[in-house]
């Protein structure tokens, strides 16, 4: 009887962590397709290597 309870926590732990896990991907999914229908460009993101390096002495 106990390894069958132990069995089915394990179960629902699997379960748990397979719907938190489910839920990043959603979430991820849900902002770069909020990023890409972004209609103002004002808004994203800047990638620039200006300041990355300092000069030397």
């Amino acid at each position: 009887m106990f390894e069958y309870e132990m069995h089915q926590m394990k179960a629902a732990d699997l379960i748990r962590e397979a719907d938190n896990r489910r839920l990043v991907r959603q979430v991820r999914k849900a902002r770069k397709e909020a990023a890409r229908n972004a209609g103002n460009e004002g808004e994203r993101r800047v990638e620039s290597h200006r300041g990355r390096f300092v000069s030397a002495a």
